[in-house]
């Protein structure tokens, strides 16, 4: 659907996926949220949140987000908030040695956890603005474990519908907060487009590791993104990215094996990419479902390179060689920061973000 705002988007309007790189600053605030007063730290936070608002309004952003500031990581918030998690399971990912949450009791959530900061960003700009939320398939697949989780919840797929449930109260909420376009990010539906995991070879993630079923997993997690997006009175998006760490990826792969899937989506959207080697393909859009429009991934954020205007431009302009100008959005491949720690500076992505917003002004005027 569209919203008032959101009918007034142009081709190639240009939007961010979520999060921007957090200044030393946010990062050590959020580390010390537990020793300062609540009032002080909210206060303080809100002061942060305006300037990663203005440096989006600055650099040209058609659709802005708060950077999500107000989290250390764009999944692990959302658990904080809902509990029932706990750090006890070891794994290794990327050649580190980790202890990751799972669910170990029920979760409860009375209260929308999320209106408040999406209120804010709503209220503090006059554009577009974004609420992302993370997916019950990338919650179920990476934070329930066999041997930790059962007493809560005894398989993954009772986790992930009572996920749904909470995250579609959650979509409501934002919702009814006024933010024009909902999110819902899933990197673990880019993990069927590994063909090397998909075959059971080994991969760096410890967690991924498992038996995939894309028959049978994918439509399940669909099924769960339905329930929260169904209805929903704004514009939604579905962000597949390949995962980001330390400005690598989790994963490799065209996006080939999933986008005829989505022909039973109940969203307007999906965000993909296309900047960064061996992620998706151009030729990819030919499958596009027709209800949906793409967002173009044509920032690369894993590298330290700057992209010139002109090649972002091209990138653009070969999508839409493919599909409707009229259907493309353009935004950088992923999060800037998904967490809090990612190595981008808040130079590094104000400056690629206004190479994307000339680009995409470029492109208006060459597609009229």
């Amino acid at each position: 659907m569209k919203t008032a705002k959101t009918k007034r988007l142009p081709p190639f309007y240009t939007h961010v996926i979520g999060s921007l790189p957090r200044p030393r600053v946010v990062q050590d605030l959020l580390a010390r949220r537990a020793e300062i007063p609540a009032a002080q730290f909210n206060e303080a936070l809100d002061d942060l949140v305006r300037f990663a608002i203005r440096l989006q309004e600055l650099a040209g952003t058609d659709v802005i987000s708060d950077g999500e500031w107000r989290r250390t990581h764009y999944v692990g918030e959302f658990l904080t908030r809902v509990g029932g998690f706990e750090k006890v399971r070891r794994y290794e990912h990327q050649g580190e040695v980790k202890f990751s949450d799972v669910v170990v009791r029920r979760m409860s959530a009375a209260e929308p956890m999320f209106a408040a900061d999406a209120r804010f960003l709503v209220e503090h700009t006059d554009r577009c603005t974004k609420f992302a939320l993370p997916s019950p398939f990338l919650i179920a697949i990476r934070f329930w474990h066999e041997a930790h989780s059962r007493d809560a919840y005894p398989t993954y797929q009772h986790f992930m519908d009572h996920l749904a449930e909470i995250l579609a109260r959650e979509a409501r909420a934002i919702a009814a907060a006024g933010i024009d376009v909902i999110q819902i990010d899933d990197p673990a539906l880019t993990y069927f487009c590994d063909r090397q995991l998909m075959s059971g070879e080994s991969s760096h993630d410890e967690r991924l590791r498992r038996d995939w079923d894309i028959d049978r997993q994918f439509p399940q997690a669909l099924a769960a993104i339905n329930a929260i997006t169904e209805g929903l009175p704004v514009e939604v998006h579905l962000h597949c990215c390949h995962s980001v760490y330390k400005r690598r990826s989790d994963v490799v792969g065209d996006y080939k094996p999933i986008l005829p899937r989505l022909a039973e989506a109940k969203v307007d959207r999906v965000n993909l990419e296309f900047a960064y080697p061996k992620t998706g393909d151009l030729s990819d859009l030919a499958l596009l479902p027709a209800h949906l429009g793409v967002g173009m991934g044509v920032v690369d954020v894993r590298s330290e390179e700057l992209q010139s205007v002109e090649a972002i431009e091209a990138l653009g302009a070969a999508g839409a060689g493919i599909v409707s100008p009229a259907r493309i959005a353009l935004n950088p491949d992923c999060g800037f920061a998904p967490g809090a720690g990612e190595p981008p500076t808040i130079d590094e992505a104000y400056e690629k973000l206004s190479r994307l917003s000339a680009a995409a002004a470029r492109l208006r005027k060459r597609f009229g």
